[in-house]
Order: C-alpha cells, then sequence, then structure tokens
C-alpha cells in the first residue's frame, strides 16, 4: 500500500471544504426543509439552497481573487 503524501495546503483546503458543508447543512439546508411538510416543498427549499450556496462560494471567490490582485499594491 502507498501512502499519501498531502502538503499542509492541501490539508487546510479539505478541512476548509468540510467545514464549508458542515456549515451549509447544519445551518441553511436543514432548517430550510423542516420548515415544510411536504415533499414537494422540501424538495424545493432544499434546490434553493444551492442558489444559496453557490452565491456565498461565488462572493467568497471574487473576495479571494480580489485580495490576490491587489496584494502588491497594498502589501
Amino acid at each position: 500500500m502507498g501512502s499519501i503524501d498531502l502538503s499542509t495546503t492541501q490539508i487546510v483546503f479539505v478541512l476548509a471544504g468540510a467545514l464549508t458543508l458542515a456549515c451549509y447543512v447544519t445551518l441553511i439546508a436543514m432548517p430550510a426543509t423542516r420548515c415544510y411538510g411536504r415533499v414537494w416543498e422540501k424538495f424545493a427549499a432544499g434546490v434553493l439552497t444551492l442558489y444559496v450556496l453557490a452565491t456565498m462560494l461565488g462572493i467568497g471567490a471574487a473576495i479571494g481573487f480580489a485580495v490576490v490582485w491587489t496584494y502588491d499594491t497594498y502589501a
């Protein structure tokens, strides 16, 4: 069996992704689906939470890109 060599950066990315997924499920998806009684309403709420997740990831990526883009100016 070969061992997997992970760098510190890769470990941090995996942990950040796991934390993001756990927070999404706990704080957004579960409360949104618990508010409704019918199955199709729960499904629709779950699909709409994916829009919220995509928006938050997009905003985070844009902020990260802006920091990287302007880092030389303000560093």
